[in-house]
């Protein structure tokens, strides 16, 4: 066997690795996620309310309208549909920190400055951000 009979092969195989690993990578981190591409609701009270107490204690590392930023993921993104992160899951994470599994930030420290009140207007808000963005309840599978 010379060297070129499976240097093309290798070679093929090889950019079909790298194809797949940018589509789940922009799957994981949508470059198209910024402040002019989301979609802003009116918001109910609870929201606006939620909005105020987001830039307060939230935007710094999540972005405005929750896209994200270098510090923090975008929260109006699809993994975070309630199916997959419950309204329980966002007072877990202010309540308690999370450590760094969907994304590479790093832990989440604690934000014990919010309290139970702000989260459920938080919440709120972030859910109508999702809905008006297309993002619903979908079932989590393993």
């Amino acid at each position: 066997m010379k060297i070129g009979d499976w240097l093309m092969p290798v070679f093929v195989v090889g950019i079909l690795l790298a194809s797949v690993g940018t589509m789940a990578a922009r799957w994981i981190w949508p470059e198209e996620a910024t402040g002019d591409s989301v979609r802003v609701p009116i918001f109910s009270a609870l929201a606006a309310r939620g909005n105020d107490a987001f830039n307060a204690a939230c935007a710094q590392c999540h972005g405005s309208n929750a896209v994200g930023t270098d510090k923090g993921p975008p929260l109006v993104h699809d993994i975070y549909n309630p199916g997959h992160h419950n309204d329980e899951a966002f007072f877990r994470a202010a309540k308690q920190g999370v450590p760094q599994h969907h994304w590479p930030f790093g832990n989440m420290p604690p934000q014990l400055q919010v309290s139970n009140e702000q989260l459920a207007a938080i919440v709120r808000y972030i859910r109508e951000l999702q809905e008006e963005n297309s993002i619903f309840y979908r079932p989590h599978r393993m």
